[in-house]
């Protein structure tokens, strides 16, 4: 028996465990990594085509978004995973490989005009079509035998549509081990969906610490406080921006100003919103197709009292581009609420492009930013961004809807570990930044007692044995070590600059002002190369 950690291991983003169990190789999640990387991932350390079977803990695209990939090289097994994530996925995988064919041909024509070889997409529609088929819908808290030795379970794990914690029962001889892995534990008391559901056994546990080293601020009104910052844009004539997921924080967005409208909270009543995202508006469909099976008590009443949770006058939808562009050329006030909910893709990055250098808009955040993603960079502060290689100069009013997370904070996190009633041997901390997953590594061995272990990508673990196979060290991504280069070349051109300035500084009286001026320039030039 052997589990060896792939990606998501001191990351947030590319989920991916492989296991060996039972004569089966398998995984769980084949997640896409998202922004830039900060660490190199291990290959997987088969074929594509020796992989047995995937279990699938939800749809998001850091979990489910190279599944195409592993269609494309020769996986023909199923895909396990709840009804709901099957749905989105059918719909989110198609969204995926259209961007990556687009984005491929966009680079292939800059390719051919400098001369440049073509480059593949990372997988095509048809790879998508072809996973798409391999999915097999399980339900919730029903144990099911996928092979002789290996048992699987699907629990609510409160976090989006679907979404699920995962009971692994394997065998091999007279020996059983039950691993669980979390998948992304959801916040307590979301619009929508359920809370997450907890589990009383495991001996292993593979868990999530996206926000680990963290409280959420306290719950507030969220359609007061969304309600004000509408008020306060219109008022001054632009538009709030809103880069939401396609799939979860979109159709939560939508919920809030229901309620609004409902609550008469905004003094223009009849005031426009767009979704603009064809994959939001399909995913809007998906939740309206499973809530009796997921969404929580309220929203069952809006539905049991014949209303549409998710509908109300003055929702928009953009399908087609030239319906997308022409959004921005409407000068009445309105809410824009595109994807991707990290702003490295998509149509939000025009909404953007458009609102960001205009002082009269809002662009609003309502969900995590990873690191090296636009949307992080905004958030942070920055002034000025780079989109579509042009500059662009933040002076929209930045604001964040605090709270509305579709990750449990610490108390959450801890409250799910804590669920256990028996003490695993082990907690492996994944789904994290580094500093955030060593940090709730250790806090869930202070307050539980217990082991636990942060693994970085490589590690390999035989839960047999309760031994480890391979402690792998961190590897750098290619990219970031490329970045560290650059940044220590210009820093030591810094330091001589700045050495010669002090040398010239000493015997000044010798020197013209214009020495001076060109030694100030060039020390400016260097400066602005760390912008």
């Amino acid at each position: 028996m052997k589990m060896l950690f792939i990606g998501a291991c001191r990351e947030v983003t590319g989920s991916c465990t492989y296991l060996e169990a039972a004569g089966k190789r398998f995984i769980v999640d084949f997640g896409m990594e998202q922004g830039l990387d900060t660490y190199e991932n291990v290959k997987l350390p088969c074929l594509p085509s020796q992989i047995d079977f995937v279990f699938l803990t939800h749809a998001h695209i850091d979990h489910s978004g190279m599944l195409p990939q592993l269609t494309a090289g020769g996986f023909g097994g199923k895909i396990y995973t709840t009804k709901a994530t099957a749905n989105l996925c059918s719909i989110m995988l198609r969204d995926s490989a259209h961007i990556q064919e687009f984005e491929a041909s966009w680079k292939n024509r800059k390719n051919k005009r400098s001369g440049k070889e073509e480059i593949p997409p990372v997988y095509t529609i048809a790879d998508a079509e072809n996973t798409i088929k391999l999915f097999s819908p399980q339900p919730y808290d029903q144990r099911v035998e996928i092979a002789e030795g290996i048992a699987v379970r699907f629990v609510d794990a409160g976090h989006l549509l679907g979404s699920a914690s995962i009971e692994l029962w394997l065998t091999e001889g007279d020996v059983t081990e039950k691993i669980v892995f979390s998948g992304d534990i959801g916040n307590v008391n979301q619009p929508l969906i359920r809370d997450p559901s907890y589990i009383k056994e495991a001996d292993y546990v593979v868990m999530e610490s996206t926000y680990g080293d963290r409280l959420h601020n306290p719950p507030v009104d969220y359609e007061q406080r969304l309600a004000d910052v509408i008020n306060e844009t219109f008022a001054k004539g632009g538009n709030l921006v809103i880069p939401a997921f396609a799939v979860g924080r979109t159709q939560e967005m939508l919920y809030f100003i229901k309620k609004i409208k409902d609550r008469g909270l905004v003094e223009k009543q009849n005031f426009k919103v767009w979704i603009d995202s064809p994959l939001a508006i399909e995913a809007t469909k998906v939740f309206q197709m499973n809530k009796e099976n997921c969404f929580d008590e309220e929203a069952i009443e809006y539905v049991g009292s014949g209303v549409d949770p998710l509908a109300f006058s003055g929702l928009n939808v953009a399908v087609t581009s030239d319906e997308s562009k022409a959004i921005n050329f409407d000068k009445e006030p309105k809410i824009i609420i595109s994807a991707s909910g990290m702003c490295e893709a998509g149509r939000i990055k025009h909404h953007l492009k458009h609102n960001l250098w205009r002082e009269e808009c809002t662009v609003m955040f309502a969900g995590y930013q990873a690191y090296n993603t636009l949307g992080r960079s905004i958030i942070e502060g920055a002034k000025k961004v780079r989109i579509f290689g042009e500059e662009i100069q933040v002076r929209a009013r930045i604001e964040r809807l605090e709270g509305v997370s579709g990750h449990a904070d610490m108390d959450g996190l801890l409250r799910w570990a804590s669920a256990f009633e028996n003490k695993p041997k082990m907690y492996f901390i994944n789904h994290g930044d580094a500093a955030c997953a060593e940090s709730f590594a250790k806090t869930v061995s202070d307050r539980l007692g217990v082991k636990t272990f942060a693994p970085f990508s490589g590690t390999e673990f035989d839960p047999v044995s309760g031994e480890f196979l391979e402690i792998a060290p961190p590897v750098e991504a290619e990219r970031k070590q490329q970045a560290r280069n650059k940044q220590k070349s210009v820093y030591n051109r810094l330091l001589a600059a700045l050495d010669r300035l002090t040398k010239l500084i000493k015997i000044s009286e010798g020197r013209t002002n214009k020495d001076l001026g060109k030694l100030a320039d060039n020390i400016n030039d260097i400066c602005n190369k760390f912008e």
